[in-house]
């Protein structure tokens, strides 16, 4: 293998370990990024036509390369690896190993600064439309079992204390309706970064007439990042932005998975997980644990020290810095360990059961002094006078579906509203 275009003569000294130091992690990173780099450089090649640096002839030969490269990676003959310091340098090397010089133009008007930014651009998109995706399915599983047990009574809790009666509904409508919202942020965030750094170069354009247009238009980019230094600048800022609506998704699977550890245990016994979701003890043969949404729950911790991470990285000032090739493992590593986690939310939801009679049980006549007050309320009583009434006042013959079929507010046990949460789910991101 050749040297890398960048490599400058006569810097041979430094040796093996400051190498493996300046590299990193890019060229095992690269692997995810290898399938959206080949395609930017397809449209580089084919940008370069337009200008007339490159006949038709040699552009076919180029875009014929980049497809052969792009099958050899999707079947495993090609995995990017050691010896090449990253996957720019790989695709390089393989057109110039398949068609000689020509392999060495396809790097005319281009800066490894703007090529790794379009890679990643493609990147964070693909995943964050992945990301939406998860979400509303794993809304839509969770409205399915909200309409089935829409007034399946459970209790209510504030501060983990028991605090009114409630239903199964309520609280799978209330985590159905953030996913939606999420699903809606992952993909108002992927039309936000889905601008085209391609073309800025290393930060200060370059003296061709570049088909700037073209390229972004190819690669399904909304609009342009004008300023070349604009888009320096951004590099981290806009993966900053991605893991954040990814963290907003890790939060609420937190919240599900403390909903099901606690359900799930014996003190509570609402809730079941089938035998695939758990695992055995390693002494106690009594013993059956919710490892998976344990670890389920731990997730968030990978994304919000990506977070931390990038936020400290990116406070630099303008222009390009060797600082940012930090901003990549974090990225790729809060996705690349978060979506196959939210992926068996789904199916996780739809296989759960529930005890009802545990749930009915746990209920106690304490649990309806709020009806009392509410109800004394209506009927013109000062709800502060009421609320102090209610308090040790005998409740009478109450139950639980008493209870959750006279709450008629909208979105409330009675009024749930699941098909507009439904229908919301149905249209966002497309």
């Amino acid at each position: 293998m050749s040297d890398a275009l960048w490599q400058k003569k006569g810097l041979s000294g430094a040796d093996e370990e400051v190498q493996r130091f300046l590299a990193g992690e890019d060229v095992l990173l690269d692997r995810h990024l290898l399938p959206f780099d080949i395609r930017a450089t397809a449209a580089h090649v084919r940008g370069l036509r337009t200008i007339e640096l490159l006949t038709a002839e040699e552009c076919a030969q180029l875009e014929e390369g980049l497809a052969a490269l792009e099958a050899d990676v999707k079947s495993g003959a090609f995995v990017l690896g050691p010896p090449f310091e990253d996957g720019h340098s790989a695709i390089e090397h393989f057109l110039t190993e398949r068609l000689g010089p020509l392999g060495g133009k396809v790097h005319t008007g281009r800066s490894r600064n703007d090529q790794v930014q379009t890679a990643l651009r493609l990147y964070m998109r693909d995943r964050l439309e992945q990301l939406g995706g998860l979400c509303r399915e794993t809304a839509l599983r969770l409205l399915d079992r909200a309409e089935a047990d829409a007034m399946t009574i459970m209790p209510g809790y504030t501060h983990l204390q028991r605090a009114v009666p409630s239903t199964v509904g309520l609280w799978l409508g209330g985590l159905a309706e953030a996913f939606v919202d999420i699903a809606a942020l992952a993909h108002s965030t992927r039309d936000w970064i889905n601008s085209s750094p391609l073309g800025t170069a290393a930060g200060y354009g370059v003296n061709l007439p570049l088909a700037r247009e073209q390229t972004a238009q190819d690669l399904e980019f909304d609009r342009l990042q004008i300023n070349p230094q604009y888009a320096q600048n951004s590099r981290g800022r806009f993966e900053l932005q991605a893991i954040t609506a990814l963290a907003q998704a890790t939060l609420e699977l937190r919240r599900l998975a403390w909903d099901l550890s606690l359900y799930t245990s014996g003190e509570f016994a609402f809730v079941s997980l089938p035998q695939r979701y758990v695992t055995g003890s390693s002494i106690m043969p009594n013993k059956y644990n919710p490892d998976t949404v344990e670890l389920l729950r731990a997730q968030h911790g990978v994304v919000a020290g990506a977070l931390t991470e990038l936020q400290s990285v990116i406070a630099l000032p303008s222009g390009y810095h060797r600082d940012l090739q930090a901003t990549k493992p974090p990225l790729l590593r809060a996705f690349e360990s978060t979506l196959p986690a939210l992926a068996l939310v789904p199916a996780l939801v739809s296989e759960m059961s529930f005890d009802r009679e545990a749930m009915e049980r746990a209920l106690e006549p304490a649990m309806f002094a709020t009806d009392v007050a509410v109800e004394a309320a209506r009927d013109g009583i000062p709800f502060r006078e009421a609320y102090r009434a209610a308090m040790g006042q005998e409740v009478g013959q109450r139950t639980g579906a008493d209870s959750v079929a006279a709450r008629v507010s909208p979105g409330a046990c009675a009024q749930l509203m699941l098909e507009e949460i439904r229908a919301r789910a149905q249209v966002v991101g497309r």
